[in-house]
């Protein structure tokens, strides 16, 4: 109550993400390109998608759409910013087999449908794989990999602040 009349917020230590798409979840180190793998953007987790509908993994805000759509930056309510990178070697294909239901500067609840893409086109192109990186400091995460997961749903990471 006392914050709706003060205006105050309340500090959070941590935030849970669940899984951006229908599929199995994996270690980043698995993801095939060095950038990635190696965390150079950072650490995260990435999934092997069977379906080709991608959703927020957490509430906040679309601060990048890359106009070729196969990127989305989110920046949480805590202010943490995440980056799902939808397949690799993907920007090639120009935006052709992506269709984009956000733009950026809108704002997004857990599970509310970002992109959609054909899967079996991008699949005959390039890789599927899709990184999940949080691209801000933080003080540690915990990942559940190696496990299906359910878009929306599925508990993926614990990002601690």
């Amino acid at each position: 109550m006392f914050k709706k009349l003060f205006g105050k917020e309340e500090k959070v230590d941590k935030e849970v993400l669940v899984s951006p798409v229908t599929g199995e979840a994996v270690e980043i180190t698995e993801v095939p390109d060095p950038t990635f793998s190696e965390k150079m953007m950072g650490d995260g987790i990435a999934f092997k998608p069977t379906d080709g509908e991608f959703v927020a993994p957490i509430a906040g805000e679309i601060v990048n759409l890359f106009p070729t759509k196969h990127a989305i930056g989110i920046k949480s309510k805590a202010g943490v910013e995440y980056l799902i990178h939808i397949g690799l070697d993907t920007v090639m294909l120009d935006g052709e087999g992506f269709t984009a239901h956000v733009s950026q500067g809108d704002k997004v609840e857990v599970g509310q449908k970002l992109i959609t893409v054909d899967l079996d086109f991008i699949a005959e192109k390039a890789n599927t794989i899709t990184p999940l990186v949080i691209t801000s400091d933080i003080a540690s995460i915990d990942k559940q990999v190696n496990q299906t997961v359910i878009k929306g749903e599925t508990e993926v990471l614990t990002v601690h602040l």
